[in-house]
């Protein structure tokens, strides 16, 4: 490339001017012999290096004919750790030119070129192997894979391992600068190659999952590697939904590893910590002390780092999901309807396929409801999708109970469900269980077994769960016609009788909650256990058989 031109300039006065002129005019033909230089560089070949054996063609065909040596050679040569850039130039030159020579004959000589540290050198070096990268694939397609293989490696950070005699003393990853325009420049490879082979993202996805990094990884690492993939969605959308599904089962592994008791005792700990109620801790202020708290003032992110590993790598990897969610459905500030139906449907697959089945899984179910305050629209949709996966007695007994489960959440806590839909979603639950229970009086079936009617018990943790949060909306307006409703919503069933009115009216009162009578006794298959929390507020509890 050209230098850019130099603006130079003139003196003020006249007579300066015209010496000036004859000066520019004779520095002119420097300046084009200076461009004319710099183009014979950039359009010949690197200088020579130091090198033993023929050329790279001749070299592949005295191996055909069984003369190893050269061969040998000159893999040495390309495994050198202290590889120039002008060799490297050199040496793909040539490769690229004895293209068509490189079959599977030679897959172990492909190895080492791809294991080539090509990122962090010249613009050239990286130009040059793209380029080579190109050729290689569209010539001999065969190697494809170990091309794409080598390219998913380089979307973590590099390690640094220092090690003492035959021990590894320290492994992490290497703070790198670089490492931005690296994955922007294997993104490139990937179009680039995409180009010549159109079967690419075929190929490229079961690499994806093999590459994923363990979930017991570095924050980092994890982080930067979700980036990756969630970019190839992009200009790779035939490949968006199985990306979505292997980010989203991997966050599940995460999620179902550690409870929310535990996350919340580990951020509690150093609560408890910096306020001083440490026994063995905060009797004399140390020197260290004071520079952990300059540190912390200085550090603002560190206040926002969950305490728990486990839940900073789900902290980091949701908020990722959930921003990628949102650039998806919004388009300069405002959201695109069909942009946001054809991710829905992404979505609420993997939902079904993945969160429906798993149980005790806390937070990422958390991207739908994200979905779904979006628009209205969509979290109706959600509903009725949770409402026929509960009523559908051919779905299996556990996905009709987490579709309950999640029906109740939904009404109950999420802020964007006008009140309207919460009542129509109750007239449906309700109405559903009474046909329920009228059609167990005389069944075979009517007696108390979660295992058989575990959908029915799901179905009234929903409703109570829904008043409890969402009473005082409920009851803003007629209340004779919601107690009434609440009153005729008796469950029986086999000389078992629950009647909500009577625990609700405590609620009315604005008394403290207080346990449940003694009549309703743990073995019942429906009990309903009032736990004392805030004023004017009612927890309640379903629990099925003993406990």
């Amino acid at each position: 490339m050209a230098a850019p031109v130099l603006h130079t300039r003139l003196p003020r006065d006249a007579a300066a001017s015209a010496s000036a002129v004859t000066t520019l005019g004779a520095s002119r033909t420097g300046i084009s012999n200076m461009l004319a230089l710099e183009n014979d560089f950039f359009n010949s070949p690197p200088r020579k290096t130091v090198r033993f054996g023929g050329t790279v063609t001749e070299v592949l065909l005295k191996y055909k004919k069984g003369e190893t040596n050269d061969f040998e050679l000159l893999k040495n040569q390309l495994s050198d750790p202290d590889i120039k850039d002008d060799q490297i130039i050199n040496w793909l030159l040539e490769f690229r030119s004895s293209i068509m020579y490189l079959t599977k004959d030679f897959e172990q000589l492909i190895s080492i070129l791809l294991r080539l540290p090509w990122l962090n050198r010249s613009q050239t070096v990286v130009e040059e192997y793209l380029a080579f990268l190109g050729n290689l694939v569209s010539a001999q397609t065969v190697f494809l894979r170990p091309c794409l293989s080598m390219i998913a490696s380089h979307f973590v950070p590099p390690r640094v391992i220092i090690k003492e005699g035959d021990v590894d003393v320290s492994d992490s990853d290497d703070e790198d600068d670089n490492l931005p325009a690296n994955f922007d420049t294997c993104h490139r490879a990937l179009q680039i190659i995409a180009r010549y082979v159109p079967s690419t993202p075929w190929f490229l996805m079961p690499i994806l999952v093999e590459k994923f990094p363990f979930v017991t990884k570095s924050e980092r690492t994890l982080e930067c590697y979700v980036h990756n993939l969630l970019r190839i969605s992009v200009y790779f959308p035939t490949l968006r939904h199985e990306i979505l599904e292997l980010i989203i089962e991997k966050l599940l592994k995460l999620d179902v590893t550690v409870s929310w008791q535990d996350i919340e005792d580990a951020e509690e700990t150093p609560a408890r910590t910096s306020a001083g109620t440490d026994s063995t801790e905060g009797l004399f202020n140390m020197d260290e002390d004071e520079e952990n708290e300059h540190e912390t003032k200085a550090d603002p992110e560190r206040l926002c780092q969950m305490a728990h590993p486990v839940a900073e790598r789900l902290d980091i990897l949701l908020s990722m999901l959930l921003s990628y969610i949102k650039d998806v459905c919004y388009v300069d500030g405002k959201i695109d309807n069909n942009k946001t139906k054809d991710l829905y449907r992404d979505l609420i697959t993997i939902f079904d396929k993945l969160l429906l089945p798993t149980h005790a899984s806390c937070h990422v179910q958390f991207f739908m409801f994200y979905l779904c305050s979006f628009k209205l629209g969509f979290a109706e949709a959600f509903l009725e999708h949770l409402w026929k996966k509960l009523q559908d007695p051919n779905n299996p007994a556990i996905i009709r109970q987490a579709a309950g489960n999640y029906i109740g959440s939904l009404l109950a806590r999420a802020k964007f469900i006008p009140l309207i839909t919460v009542k129509s979603c109750l007239d449906l639950l309700v109405n559903w269980l009474h046909v329920y229970l009228n059609n167990q009086d005389s069944g075979t079936k009517a007696f108390c077994d979660v295992s058989l009617h575990g959908p029915f018990y799901s179905a009234c943790q929903a409703v109570f769960y829904t008043f409890v949060f969402r009473h005082k909306q409920l009851l803003s307006g007629n209340l004779k016609e919601v107690n009434t409703s609440l009153s005729s919503a008796t469950l029986s069933s086999r000389g078992t009788v629950v009647r909500c009115s009577q625990l609700l009216e405590t609620q009315l009162e604005g008394t403290w909650c207080r346990p449940a009578p003694t009549r309703w006794t743990p073995s019942s298959p429906l009990t309903l256990v009032c736990l004392r929390g805030q004023r004017n507020s009612l927890i309640l509890f379903t629990r099925y058989g003993k406990t």
